[in-house]
């Protein structure tokens, strides 16, 4: 079985963005091939196919596979690295401070924190849920990730983490408590009480995407209440944040979804609480110096006051590590 190999240095990308040599790689990766013959594929001269050889052959994306000799003519098959490529470059802005990537699941206080921190660190988000984050982390794709999903066990996060990173030290530190429940129009005109109530013909369900810590939670929830997930209507619509859910029942595009009380609030919405959860930030011991800002502000009495001004949110174990 042939490998997928990764391309992430922006030098291979910028030469694989040369489409005559994506065409001849793509060749290469079906079945070798001799100067000679992918000319005659691409009806172009062996010195036009050579030039773009010697190119994909520098950045180490294809080989030779065998040499053969006929008579007097020495003829090289080239053959592809890979049986195909997984593209994956970041581009960071070019500025003085560092710019951190997270990835993970959606968090009001996150905003506030990069407000703070933009003199020192640009924060940019990626939210994709608390698994995906997870999975991005461990790939390389961001530098720190946030994660809220309760395990069986009834643990949130660390086992987890323990299974996606067995070989690697990552850091655990906690942000905060929140509150999730159910958020509703103002009002809650549909009079939606519980879950049993999301069932309901004329209630209009909004989820969140597959791989959040809340997904996670309503799924295991409806297996546990033994409620059948295609009699939910919209139970196939998702967003990927709590603001998006809260913004679009405010607009009255929705009746309910299962979010944080603070997007609740946010958007003056009704609120019933089901659970509170602990989420945490999830970092590799080696971007510790790059995200020292960022920690050391988790420790401060400014970001406490602001964290429990958000409604739902608990400050009392922020900052504390979480053993991994």
């Amino acid at each position: 079985m042939q490998r997928v190999e990764s391309v992430h240095t922006f030098d291979q990308i910028k030469l694989l963005a040369d489409s005559r040599r994506m065409e001849i790689l793509r060749l290469l990766m079906g079945s070798p091939a001799t100067l000679t013959q992918l000319a005659q594929i691409l009806k172009q001269s062996p010195a036009w196919v050579r030039h773009h050889i010697l190119a994909l052959e520098s950045a180490n994306l294809i080989e030779i596979s065998e040499t053969r000799r006929t008579g007097k003519v020495t003829e090289k098959f080239y053959r592809a690295k890979g049986g195909a490529l997984l593209l994956q470059e970041i581009v960071l802005p070019k500025s003085k401070k560092p710019a951190v990537i997270f990835s993970g699941s959606h968090d009001l206080a996150l905003e506030e924190i990069a407000e703070h921190l933009s003199k020192h660190v640009t924060l940019l988000n990626l939210p994709v849920g608390s698994l995906d984050g997870l999975i991005n982390l461990r790939q390389g794709l961001c530098q720190i990730s946030g994660a809220h999903i309760l395990d069986e066990t009834g643990e949130y996060n660390t086992p987890t983490v323990r299974h996606l990173f067995p070989d690697r030290k990552v850091e655990m530190v906690t942000l905060a408590y929140r509150t999730q429940g159910l958020i509703l129009a103002a009002g809650n005109p549909k009079s939606i009480r519980n879950i049993p109530d999301i069932v309901r013909e004329d209630v209009k369900f909004i989820n969140r995407n597959a791989g959040s810590g809340t997904r996670l939670w309503f799924d295991a929830e409806l297996k546990k209440q033994k409620i059948d997930s295609a009699h939910i209507n919209g139970y196939d619509s998702s967003v990927k944040t709590h603001s998006e859910a809260a913004g679009l029942i405010s607009q009255k595009k929705a009746d309910v979804s299962i979010g944080l009380q603070a997007a609740a609030h946010q958007y003056g919405l009704d609120f019933i609480p089901l659970f509170e959860e602990r989420y945490d930030l999830v970092l590799p011991r080696e971007n510790e110096k790059v995200l020292s800002p960022l920690l050391d502000y988790l420790q401060t009495i400014n970001f406490r006051t602001g964290l429990n001004s958000l409604t739902g949110y608990n400050a009392s174990h922020s900052g504390e590590q979480v053993l991994v």
